[in-house]
């Protein structure tokens, strides 16, 4: 007999009662008095000899036995426990969990006037509960973890969601990470609906009065990427009358806000063929408003950088070409080759962009700067014979806080060329 989800939750066993007692070395301390939300499994120097399980409650004390914080603790991880509350000791029970969500929905309220029923509703360690995202679509929320830490406390989590925002379903979400854990899972799987009812994985939302789809079950992330929709508004006012090109288009997000801010062409293109088939189906769900209706918009499903090279070959040029990658360095080691990727589409970009036209460059890779990341796109383009007069730089929106400064990892960069 196959175990319902209820009965998989009700038998996770839950965290410890006794919690673990830490000291660390003094710059952790530091750190965590100066709000950094991870301790790393070096800065510990005592600790029980029963090593704990993941999601057992962690106090952490300074050199004199004077509390410091509490957190997750997580031992098959380098980020040995995940803060949530420093400074005072607190019970963490479905009542602390509630607040928290209640906060982080709070800063988002102004957002469904604003014509958006799809935005990040809890931002990780920005909101105050490490390694757990949770993104709203519409009258679904998917809840996304990043570290097996939140598996013990997901029923106490769920029941403090159902008070704060109640939904028609609750999605869960697993990193690659925790996916190849499964020991440590007990039966939950990538995908699978915890609370309510999920009739089609391909959920509807609006952002900023414009209608979307995103499969919440198998899509990137958890379907969508709500952090570039200032973004995309601003592409919005810039594309009137611009032939354009998105690449890395994904499911169609800056193709459509293109369009509805009147470029006559639009092409999206992307090495997967269903996001793409996503992206037409976007268009079709807004094909009401004159300037979709008005705009021809083509696929292109194929690898990026053969791409931009093939579309210059055959003289193809745009007013408007946006560059949005995935990331490129999600570890240190691969800082040097993701500004050489960053360098490289920026001159196959300029390659396929009309004289005076626009740039739009991102970048969601936390280990490059956005220093390094601006300085390389414009030195890019001085080496390609086209510099940029950059207009804008811009980061993150109000539903993605920036709480420490390894949470701040998106850029973009707006620019003409000169």
């Amino acid at each position: 007999m196959t175990m319902g989800v209820t009965d998989l939750l009700a038998h996770i066993p839950p965290p410890a009662v006794r919690r673990l007692a830490l000291r660390v070395r003094p710059a952790a301390q530091r750190a965590l008095r100066q709000g950094h939300p991870w301790l790393f499994e070096q800065a510990v120097i005592q600790q029980p000899d029963a090593p704990g399980n993941p999601g057992d409650l962690a106090v952490i004390f300074d050199d004199q036995r004077r509390f410091l914080a509490i957190g997750l603790y997580d031992p098959t991880s380098l980020i040995r426990v995940r803060i949530l509350q420093r400074g005072a000791p607190a019970t963490i029970n479905q009542t602390w969990f509630a607040a928290q969500l209640a906060a982080a929905a709070a800063r988002r309220a102004a957002l469904p006037g604003q014509g958006t029923t799809g935005y990040r509703l809890l931002h990780g360690e920005n909101d105050g509960l490490p390694g757990l995202v949770i993104d709203r679509y519409d009258a679904v929320l998917v809840l996304k973890i990043y570290t097996l830490a939140w598996i013990p406390h997901l029923t106490t989590v769920l029941a403090a969601l159902a008070e704060v925002i109640p939904a028609q379903a609750v999605v869960l979400r697993l990193s690659r990470d925790l996916q190849r854990q499964p020991v440590w899972l007990h039966g939950l799987a990538d995908g699978m609906t915890l609370a309510g009812d999920l009739p089609d994985a391909a959920v509807r939302f609006h952002e900023n009065g414009l209608c979307f789809e995103a499969d919440v079950l198998r899509g990137q992330k958890t379907g969508f990427f709500f952090d570039q929709r200032e973004n995309r508004a601003r592409v919005a006012t810039l594309a009137a009358g611009r032939r354009t090109l998105n690449v890395f288009a994904y499911t169609g997000g800056f193709s459509l806000y293109a369009a509805s801010g009147g470029a006559p062409e639009v092409v999206s293109l992307d090495l997967s063929a269903p996001a793409l088939a996503a992206a037409v189906r976007n268009f079709e769900l807004n094909r009401h408003l004159p300037a979709v209706a008005a705009a021809t918009h083509t696929v292109l499903a194929a690898d990026a950088f053969d791409a931009l090279t093939h579309l210059r070959q055959r003289g193809q040029r745009f007013d408007l070409v946006i560059v949005d990658p995935p990331a490129l360095a999600k570890q240190e080691s691969e800082m040097s080759g993701a500004l050489r990727a960053y360098r490289r589409l920026t001159h196959l970009a300029l390659g396929v962009l009309e004289p005076a036209g626009t740039l739009v460059m991102a970048s969601c890779s936390s280990r490059i700067s956005a220093a390094d990341f601006y300085a390389t796109v414009e030195q890019a383009a001085v080496e390609a014979g086209r510099p940029l007069q950059p207009f804008a730089h811009s980061g993150h929106a109000v539903d993605h806080p920036i709480g420490f400064a390894e949470g701040a990892y998106l850029k973009c960069l707006f620019a003409t060329v000169r």
